[in-house]
């Protein structure tokens, strides 16, 4: 493959003989949209959405020093992690800054006194993600491996996910907890199931060998015929993500802000045993964030029809108070909306004055806190 030559998932054909956009994504040629990116936007917060994530980044640390390794290199107690329960966290540099979030799985013992963990790292900061990690390890009883060509990944997403899951598994959902993983059978083929998501509605992330994507793609797309499951490309991805609040790499997140800045300093756990990377730098922005808040992480809805897009400075008096780091039109809301940074002393909700710069028009936004939408539960 020539370094300019996209990748493909095992379900490259699948998404061409069902007409897909394709897209250039971290690397990867991936489905945009199937058709109306609204109507699969809309098809997953009422009633599922089938996606294809092979894109994400497996890493895999095992070892009787695994969960040691885990906690020096990240910022979360992964220590503390049950067998079968994931964890959000972050991966940050020794000044602070965020390399990458994410999804920690705790899977099974492997043997009496090893530890085995499935990283996911997005896919635009896998490799670095395993760099680090790698070299994270040395002294450490454990090893690091690179298994992005070990996984598909398919997520089926929304309220009726349960429902035609359940219709293929006999893994127990019922008793599967959000920010939970187990193994199982779906239509036949072994998974990790597990009850994550990044749309903001219930679901499921389905890892799977890839010479068993093709068939749990049209397995999960027959038993979901009748509750309107739909495919969904990258695109309402976005919207979704955007309606719930949650940060995308290379926007909300990014080397030159800590966690604390992007109002997630949850993540860090300063209290577990032992040294990590930036537990120094992070302390300070901590103690930072508590005296003298930065900008501050905020939601903007529009009055107009407008849409703010990434880099599009918020203004306030004729000041420049801040940027917009992700917007889109909000199908939910039926309204634009923006996630953004802006100045502490602009960033309470209803905050009035409040516009963002399109085009040298300055429109005028409603400051509201995150998230935009959250499901009934």
């Amino acid at each position: 493959m020539s370094s300019t030559e996209l990748r493909r998932t095992a379900l490259d054909a699948v998404h061409r003989s069902l007409g897909a956009t394709m897209t250039d994504f971290a690397g990867w040629d991936m489905p945009l949209r199937y058709g109306s990116e609204r109507d699969e936007h809309n098809a997953v917060r009422t009633r599922a959405g089938l996606f294809d994530l092979s894109h994400m980044g497996e890493i895999t640390v095992t070892g009787p020093q695994a969960a040691a390794l885990l906690d020096y290199a990240l910022v979360g107690d992964i220590g503390g992690v049950k067998v079968g329960r994931a964890r959000y966290t972050m991966i940050c540099r020794a000044d602070g800054g965020i390399l990458d979030d994410l999804i920690v799985y705790r899977l099974a013992e492997t043997e009496a006194a090893s530890s085995e963990y499935l990283i996911v790292a997005n896919a635009s900061n896998a490799q670095v993600v395993l760099d680090a990690l790698t070299e994270r390890s040395a002294g450490f009883d454990a090893e690091v491996r690179d298994d992005r060509d070990a996984y598909a990944l398919l997520a089926v997403q929304g309220p009726e996910s349960p429902g035609i899951l359940a219709s293929l598994t006999d893994a127990d959902l019922d008793g599967l907890k959000y920010y939970a993983g187990l193994p199982g059978t779906v239509a036949g083929v072994p998974a990790l199931v597990a009850r994550t998501g990044y749309t903001g509605e219930d679901g499921f992330e389905l890892f799977v060998q890839p010479e068993h994507a093709v068939e749990l793609w049209q397995a999960l797309t027959e038993a979901g015929y009748g509750a309107g499951l739909v495919a969904c490309g990258l695109s309402c991805r976005d919207t979704l993500r955007l309606e719930a609040g949650m940060p995308l790499y290379g926007h909300e997140l990014s080397t030159s802000l800590t966690p604390f800045d992007a109002g997630l300093g949850r993540v860090v756990k300063f209290d577990k045993e032992g040294d990590f990377v930036g537990r120094a730098a992070l302390r300070e922005a901590a103690e930072r964030a508590a005296s003298q808040p930065p900008r501050v992480l905020v939601g903007l809805v529009a009055e107009g029809r407008r849409i703010p897009r990434a880099g599009y400075a918020v203004v306030a008096g004729g000041e420049v108070i801040g940027e917009v780091t992700s917007g889109a039109p909000a199908p939910t809301l039926g309204k634009p909306i923006a996630m953004a940074y802006v100045d502490a002393a602009h960033a309470a909700p209803g905050t009035p004055g409040v516009g963002v710069d399109i085009r040298g028009s300055h429109e005028p936004y409603e400051v509201v806190a995150l998230p935009f939408y959250k499901r009934q539960k």
